[in-house]
């Protein structure tokens, strides 16, 4: 799309936070229901771990060190090593009463552990392999050494003795609480229940939003709204009903300025043309056609006038090929001697307009390019955000920038002697731009490439 600094306002710079904000209220909505949640879940898992989990690991871990001291101490007395049949009994009973599985090796040393480690263990399995070693350190008076096998869930516990080494094999499930699985999938799992329920919820509530705007944009651009529905909160219905009686008081509006507008025509054209027909029964002479002429941009002022206030408000909006528009244009300027240059794609635009009104908009525009040029150049391009432009230009005398804006304003004339001549009101352009915006679009002025005046003209599918 092209560019006007008379036209297009600067854009302001977002703030950091703002850039990384979603636009939508849809997404808003969630981002204020998920950060909440998901503060939460963090804040609940740290005191999870710290005070229940940790605190719960420790307190196991205490336990299996207290049981395997009181083992080692037993198997280390003299008196049991000489009984193989007490010693035996106390090592079934062991491991009957304490579910722990307990070998001893005479004259056996402690293995290097560093060269059996597993690369199987999370991060769990090391919080409770540290928290063991902790509690083993703080219970146990012989050298030890501790072996995490992470593939088949059990712990072996290595302690070396007077006369041999007391191995300790020992589950992860003496260790370790499911109730950490089972709390934290019950909170994940009532999150996201929460989250979808409040989704499915949020998009009942921002549907009659969209559906407003969508309405409100449809009306904008002078299209029909017939299928528009009051739904949703108290607030979005406040607001869906102050549109439906907003958009009744608009048409009732354009209704009676019509009525009021034809009422105003037939009254004045009757006496101007009793003006007309007293004047032509003058004779000639200077005077009379002073008048004549004065009666004649009369005439022509009111019709102008009239055409401006009726802005063709009863017309439908419907899908027209914009070729075919523009090129019915064309053919008419062509018709009045002046040269066209039509530079367009090749496949049909569709655009949704109201025909008679936007065909008037670009004959008058085009008309202006007529009347202080002789040659015409029509572009018409598609933008990558769904908007069709029109340019008009010519090579005539052009206006000053500082009149750009000005040119839009009923009866304004850039060059009042030129206009006159041309027979001009001034009230193309804004009849123009009443069109365009009625359509939803843009209209601005530049300076053409050709030395003339450039009309740019931007309107949305």
């Amino acid at each position: 799309m092209s560019q006007n600094a008379n036209h297009l306002k600067p854009v302001k710079k977002k703030k950091l936070i703002k850039r990384f904000l979603p636009e939508t209220l849809f997404f808003r909505s969630l981002l204020i229901l998920i950060v909440p949640v998901f503060l939460l879940q963090i804040i609940s898992t740290y005191i999870f771990f710290d005070r229940h989990w940790s605190r719960m690991t420790s307190r196991l871990s205490y336990a299996v060190a207290g049981e395997v001291s009181l083992i080692a101490e037993l198997i280390n007395n003299q008196a049991l090593n000489k009984d193989e049949e007490l010693y035996k009994s106390v090592v079934q009973a062991i491991n009957k009463q304490l579910s722990l599985d307990v070998s001893f090796e005479k004259n056996g040393v402690l293995p290097d552990i560093a060269e059996k480690k597993l690369s199987g263990m999370v991060s769990w399995q090391k919080m409770i392999e540290s928290s063991l070693v902790s509690e083993l350190s703080a219970s146990l008076v012989y050298e030890f050494r501790v072996l995490t096998l992470a593939d088949e869930k059990r712990i072996l516990i290595y302690t070396q003795l007077d006369d041999g080494l007391l191995t300790v094999d020992v589950s992860q499930r003496r260790l370790f609480s499911s109730t950490t699985y089972i709390f934290l999938l019950w909170v994940f799992v009532a999150s996201a229940i929460l989250l979808i329920i409040a989704i499915l919820f949020m998009r009942n509530q921002i549907r009659p939003i969209r559906r407003l705007a969508v309405a409100a944009e449809r009306f904008g651009k002078g299209r029909n709204v017939r299928s528009f529905k009051i739904e949703g909160a108290k607030e979005v219905r406040q607001a869906g009903q102050a549109f439906v009686d907003m958009k009744a008081r608009i048409q009732r509006q354009i209704s009676q300025r019509m009525d009021m507008l034809a009422g105003v025509s037939h009254d004045l054209r009757t006496p101007l043309t009793r003006l007309k027909l007293q004047v032509a029964m003058m004779g000639d002479s200077p005077d009379i056609y002073e008048m004549k002429r004065d009666i004649n941009d009369m005439e022509k002022m009111i019709e102008g006038y009239l055409n401006f206030v009726r802005g063709e408000g009863r017309e439908k909006t419907t899908f027209c090929d914009l070729k075919g528009l523009v090129s019915d244009v064309v053919v008419s300027v062509k018709r009045q001697g002046c040269d066209v240059a039509l530079d367009m794609p090749q496949d049909k635009i569709m655009l949704p307009v109201r025909q008679s009104a936007f065909k008037r908009c670009l004959g008058n525009i085009v008309g202006n390019a007529l009347k202080y040029g002789d040659y015409i150049w029509i572009t018409v391009q598609k933008n990558a955000d769904d908007h069709v432009e029109i340019i008009i230009e010519d090579n005539g005398p052009g206006i000053s920038p500082e009149h750009y804006e000005d040119v839009f304003r009923p009866f304004y004339r850039a060059d009042e002697s030129r206009s006159v001549e041309a027979g001009s009101v001034g009230l193309g352009m804004p009849i123009a731009q009443d069109i365009v915006h009625s359509h939803g679009g843009e209209i601005w002025l530049e300076k053409s490439r050709h030395g003339g005046l450039s009309v740019h003209i931007v309107i949305p599918f």
